[in-house]
């Protein structure tokens, strides 16, 4: 993997850009209002980025990372991701998507509207659960003991494999929580949501802390439905 597809440069796109320069990857980004709006974050991270549309950043990467308004899935392009890696970092807030009936009664997580809406492709759910500013501060090299670990979920073992390869360059360990109906383990409102990054709460008003597996496996465990 050489080439990170970014469609969505919001704060949680932004920010993985911003890792994968430093770890070496090439990176092109997008978003819904068209590549010149980008250039100063193209500017900031320099010359192994670039921004396109989105279907140009969907064909260009290696894997390619979905971070839009869940509201807007339907809007990812399909043709040029057959085949490839899609990492997810979907939420579902209804106040902001409005209501999903098979979220709401859970028949279905997030991940596996876009899985469906992406039928050749293999969806890895990864980068939802942690606040951007401490996804950002809590990056560390492989050998570092205070690396903090991310959960990731998904369908294909290969997929999961190549996710975890990505959030190695990253800065970041993994823990496979199983496939995309086992997701909901970390999403909103569950206890691996924000709270483990974090040094005090609400996570959202403090500073990053480090995560360790069996922290982020302790919260995963005390999930419920």
């Amino acid at each position: 993997m050489t080439t990170l597809g970014l469609i969505g440069s919001g704060n949680i796109g932004g920010t993985l850009a911003r890792l994968a320069v430093v770890g070496g990857l090439d990176v092109v980004v997008s978003n819904s209002r068209g590549p010149e709006t980008l250039a100063e974050l193209v500017a900031e991270l320099g010359p192994t980025a670039r921004a396109t549309t989105a279907a140009e950043a969907a064909a260009a990467g290696d894997i390619v990372v979905v971070t839009v308004p869940l509201k807007n899935y339907r809007q990812v392009p399909v043709d040029p991701l057959a085949g490839k890696v899609v990492i997810d970092t979907n939420n579902y807030y209804p106040d902001r998507d409005g209501t999903f009936p098979e979220l709401e009664d859970a028949t279905a997580t997030s991940s596996e509207l876009l899985q469906r809406h992406l039928p050749t492709s293999k969806v890895v759910k990864a980068f939802n659960n942690i606040f951007y500013p401490h996804l950002a501060a809590l990056a560390r090299p492989s050998d570092a003991a205070d690396r903090s670990t991310l959960p990731i979920a998904g369908d294909d073992a290969d997929a999961k494999k190549s996710a975890a390869e990505l959030l190695d360059a990253l800065g970041y360990d993994t823990v496979d929580v199983g496939p995309l109906t086992e997701s909901w383990r970390f999403q909103v409102n569950t206890p691996a949501y924000g709270d483990p990054y974090a040094s005090a709460l609400p996570f959202w008003e403090h500073p990053a802390a480090p995560a360790s597996p069996e922290k982020i496996r302790t919260a995963l465990a005390a999930a419920q439905r």
